[in-house]
């Protein structure tokens, strides 16, 4: 399966739930293995956020970001439309901390993002197959939420939050191409006595009876009354038999389970990485939501680090050392790889055999021989140098030079008789002849290295 994107820029404004400020959010085309992305165009130099995981600062009411001090609120209903339609990246920019609340839904993002259009990439999404059942508990409260193995991305929730006006609700999809029909328009919702908790606290400031289902739990005083009318700006206020305040219509006859569906998919799209399988969430809310999301990214992570490629070291490779030698300018006893079996637009796969013949062996310990940490790092460059020269016609004219080497890890030592396996794959597209990528290094099927390596080839002739 292809990544994809939106074919055009759209724009969309209201005000914000909480800020109750008016903002502008445009949605524009971004490049392959981007993400999802926000930038706040009313702060100096326009600073990004990338909607992950790892900068969820406040789940009270909405799933907030932060980096740097810079802030994004109630980001959910915005993500949740972009995974909903399966759009892998895009850019979201806004010139203001909140995203339009719009209707309490994620109806109006989805109908923009169709009317940008939807374009196929040309690299394979990354998908993530569960294998075993992970899960989070909040002791707490009791929420709970697990990811089972299953053929699709499955989603089913269950809510109970004890009041009769409620009660036990349940939503569930069986796929993304459900989404649209089924889960976008489902509102946000509230209780009475949270809605005058919130009031209190000068929050919902752009909360109106069309844009948040109100629950009415308890005996609606004068006092009360009143405050809702000025807040609502309504000359009358009052519970229909559904037991929902004013006269707002509900989507479904569960919606409220529904939304919670809704932001379970906006809060894990931070986990960066599409998933294949079943989750089953009781009670869900943003903090058991997000918390799930944290642990599911970094086991994903640790997964990917420590997956052995699996390479068939007697097969014929894609480059021998020749073929490399016409590629890479390095020569003995510099050169530190020996074959390349595989090569795309975003990832390459090498190999070397470590021997007791080594020049660095004659001094780097001789009496017990082990691989120095910077060489197999140099060696996992060169491994990069070819994924990056691969994009001109001319690689033979171009030097590679190291710009940035961030995260380096040393696991395992590497001895004669070894056989590295290194594979580096992009975290940015390749731009100016800059590279941005993920280095890791293989032996005795262990991880032994990893660096996140930033590297520039430039013409040497």
């Amino acid at each position: 399966m292809k990544q994809q994107t939106i074919q055009k820029e759209v724009s969309l404004k209201g005000v914000g739930l909480h800020t109750g400020k008016e903002v502008n959010l445009t949605f524009k085309p971004a490049p392959e293995n981007h993400g999802y992305v926000f930038k706040r165009m009313d702060l100096e130099g326009h600073p990004s956020l990338p909607a992950e995981a790892a900068y969820v600062v406040n789940t009270q009411r909405g799933t907030s970001l932060e980096k740097n001090g810079v802030q994004i609120q109630t980001s959910e209903h915005v993500l949740a439309a972009c995974v909903g339609l399966e759009i892998d990246n895009v850019l979201i920019e806004m010139d203001a901390s909140e995203p339009p609340i719009m209707d309490g839904s994620s109806k109006y993002f989805v109908e923009a993002l169709e009317q940008a259009g939807v374009k196929e990439q040309e690299s394979e999404r990354e998908i993530y197959e569960v294998k075993e059942i992970t899960s989070y508990v909040d002791e707490e409260t009791g929420s709970e939420i697990m990811v089972v193995p299953a053929c699709d991305y499955e989603i089913t929730t269950m809510v109970d939050f004890g009041t009769k006006v409620l009660g036990t609700q349940n939503a569930s999809i069986k796929n993304l191409k459900e989404f649209k029909e089924e889960i976008a328009d489902s509102r946000t919702f509230s209780f009475l006595h949270e809605i005058e908790t919130l009031l209190d606290h000068g929050l919902i400031r752009g909360g109106d009876l069309n844009n948040a289902i109100v629950y009415v739990d308890k005996e609606l005083s004068p006092e009360t009354m009143e405050k809702l009318k000025k807040v609502f700006d309504k000359d009358e206020i009052s519970v229909k038999s559904n037991g929902i305040l004013d006269n707002l219509t509900l989507h479904h006859p569960n919606e409220a389970a529904r939304h919670k569906l809704l932001d379970i998919i906006g809060d894990l799209a931070l986990i960066g990485t599409r998933i294949k399988g079943r989750i089953i969430a009781n009670k869900p809310g943003h903090k058991v939501n997000t918390e799930f999301a944290k642990k599911m990214a970094k086991k994903i992570k640790a997964e990917k680090r420590n997956q052995v490629p699996q390479v068939d070291l007697n097969q014929a490779p894609l480059m021998d050392v020749n073929q490399i030698m016409k590629m890479l300018p390095h020569r003995q006893p510099m050169l530190l790889i020996d074959k390349i079996f595989e090569l795309t637009d975003n990832h390459v796969l090498g190999t070397k055999n470590v021997t007791m013949n080594e020049e660095f062996f004659k001094g780097h310990f001789p009496g017990a021989p082990v691989m120095p940490g910077v060489l197999i790092v140099e060696a996992m460059a060169q491994t990069g140098g070819i994924l990056i020269l691969s994009t001109v016609p001319d690689p033979e004219n171009y030097l590679t030079y190291f710009m940035k080497i961030d995260n380096v890890k040393f696991k395992q030592k590497v001895v004669p008789g070894d056989t590295l396996i290194f594979r580096c794959h992009l975290i940015s597209p390749i731009r100016r002849g800059i590279c941005h990528m993920q280095g890791y290094a293989y032996t005795n099927g262990k991880l032994c290295a990893e660096a996140e390596l930033m590297a520039q080839i430039v013409k040497s002739k």
